[in-house]
């Protein structure tokens, strides 16, 4: 009898977030489900790994009634709890989401759903990132369903074969009705356009802090990138590398010091 996959699902924004449980009931028909994901919001936390503190872990209820794992760590950290030993059972699959907000272009180095989903590919388990891409300034809840379906066709590939465990992927979803997304593109990483600026203030007291504001990012929809695929109204997947060397640069650079 073939072995029951075993899927662990985290996410950044929480627990209770709306995303993750909505990726939990589209997945849960593919095999067993183990939830471990932060106890708060870790937004932006890039890849975090906390060594000088100790880590918890306790039981909560997902609000229809899914048990699950709330860790004070980071995603990351979720990941790394559960493949340590935490959670006894071999894992096949990481999926991390599903972020409100897509991860583009050099988000994926700030991103606690994307850095999960890394943390599970250092552990040499696949790991799978989903991201919703929420129309600017979004009132009322979003509609997360389409990209839990999305994600739950890319999971199963995944457990199937066929897709190498040293690749993370990173999948960013149209926040439209579901008849309005074009299909799924693989992509490649587009530029993101950044309008970060510093805000100075004073407390009561008159000393400085300091905010980091400005305006959403935006980016270049270039053809065959993650962000000229949303643009075109399509889902976006990109296969990406932990292997940050500049391999076209090692004779440029050997040159230098040789």
């Amino acid at each position: 009898m073939p072995k029951t996959p075993h899927i662990l699902v985290t996410n950044d924004d929480g627990v209770t977030a709306p995303g993750l449980l909505a990726l939990v009931k589209s997945l849960r028909d593919l095999g067993k489900i183990t939830v471990l994901a932060p106890d708060r919001n870790w937004s932006a936390s890039g890849h975090v790994k906390t060594l000088h503190r100790p880590l918890r872990a306790r039981e909560v209820e997902l609000e229809d009634g899914t048990p699950a794992l709330a860790s004070d760590g980071a995603p990351s950290d979720c990941v790394a709890l559960a493949v340590l030993g935490l959670i006894k059972e071999e894992i096949d699959i990481v999926v991390s989401g599903i972020n409100p907000n897509a991860n583009l272009g050099h988000d994926v180095t700030y991103s606690g759903t994307v850095t999960a989903a890394m943390e599970a590919v250092i552990w040499g388990i696949p790991g799978l990132a989903v991201s919703l891409d929420s129309p600017e300034n979004h009132l009322g809840q979003l509609e997360y369903a389409p990209a839990a379906r999305l994600a739950r066709r890319v999971a199963e590939r995944v457990l199937e074969g066929g897709i190498s465990s040293e690749v993370v992927l990173n999948l960013n979803v149209p926040g439209t009705p579901e008849e309005e997304i074009n299909g799924l593109q693989v992509t490649r990483q587009g530029l993101r356009v950044y309008h970060d600026e510093l805000v100075i203030r004073q407390d009561p007291r008159g000393t400085p802090y300091y905010w980091i504001g400005g305006d959403p990012p935006t980016g270049v929809p270039d053809t065959g990138t993650d962000i000229g695929a949303l643009a075109a109204g399509y889902a976006s997947l990109t296969p990406l590398r932990l292997d940050l060397t500049s391999h076209r640069s090692l004779d440029e650079i050997r040159c230098l010091f040789t």
